[in-house]
């Protein structure tokens, strides 16, 4: 599932890698997600998020609720949202005045399309010690080719021991995963949308085929 709704999220700000807290409403998701979650009576064997404090707060409300905080947390910048580069911090409305609706949706939608890069690479002491540098900018494509080793040599395998999953993330890193397991085309991607707190449950075969997919609806909807 996407974390609960952000600050930048209410604000229609781009955000990527840059840190924002949760929202009332965005607390209020996780809370609602765990309920809903607790009533299936699933018991994951691992929750997996990013490096981004709204995913991992997402992650931590809902294991609270569900009471199964004792289990194991992988966090990985390979979940990271999307590196929006220039675009970062920026109103979305104020761009869509400037370039126009069309090349303000190949950006945020297209699976190809590099939104502009920043002029000077960021630093940021998390990740001075996995020995990576931070994009100037990612498209879809960019985002999905880092994500998919922590789905193959880590997710994956545990899957396919019988061990539920959780993944929190975000808009763009949860596309770009879905686009792999849905084997989504790459023109038909900029149709598919994912909202904040609305969790995702899929059902695999022992091979990792799709048996189900359904969303989860929370009380009131």
């Amino acid at each position: 599932m996407r974390h609960g709704q952000s600050q930048a999220n209410h604000d229609n700000i781009f955000t990527g890698w840059t840190d924002v807290p949760l929202t009332d409403k965005g607390i209020a998701q996780g809370i609602a997600v765990g309920k809903a979650l607790k009533a299936t009576g699933i018991h994951f064997s691992d929750a997996n998020t990013s490096y981004m404090s709204r995913a991992i707060v997402t992650t931590n409300i809902i294991l609270d609720e569900i009471d199964q905080l004792y289990i194991p947390v992988h966090k990985t910048w390979r979940l990271n949202e999307r590196h929006y580069g220039a675009l970062s911090g920026r109103n979305k409305a104020v761009v869509k005045e400037k370039v126009g609706a069309d090349q303000l949706h190949r950006w945020r939608r297209g699976y190809s399309e590099v939104p502009p890069k920043l002029t000077t690479r960021q630093h940021d002491r998390r990740y001075d010690r996995l020995g990576i540098k931070m994009p100037l900018s990612e498209s879809l494509a960019m985002t999905q080719k880092r994500l998919l080793p922590f789905w193959e040599d880590q997710v994956a395998p545990r899957l396919l021991d019988g061990k539920n999953q959780l993944i929190v993330a975000h808009g763009s890193s949860l596309r770009a995963l879905i686009k792999y397991l849905d084997q989504i085309p790459d023109d038909q991607i900029d149709k598919v949308e994912v909202p904040n707190g609305k969790p995702i449950w899929y059902k695999f075969d022992n091979h990792l085929r799709i048996v189900n997919k359904t969303f989860i609806t929370m009380d009131g909807e």
